[in-house]
């Protein structure tokens, strides 16, 4: 893992809601290809953008980011 690397499940919170990479970009006032480099882990956000995409999913901070790798859904699951 590199020092700088953020981890994030903004894909799967996309998933959830039926939500375009267009449409979550549209929303936070950026270009739709941000939100494609900040999915594949080619971007770190800036802290006010985290906190706004956070708030456009209406969950906390934790939940979109991380430091560490999340754990696969089926090791969840398996719990």
């Amino acid at each position: 893992m590199s020092a700088e690397e953020v981890y994030n499940r903004i894909p799967m919170l996309r998933a959830e809601r039926g939500v375009s990479r267009k449409e979550l970009a549209a929303a936070l006032g950026v270009h739709y290809q941000t939100v494609g480099y900040l999915e594949r882990g080619e971007y770190s956000p800036s802290l006010h953008l985290a906190l706004r995409i956070a708030e456009y999913f209406e969950v906390p901070l934790e939940v979109v980011f991380s430091l560490k790798p999340f754990p696969r859904l089926g090791s969840e699951v398996r719990r």
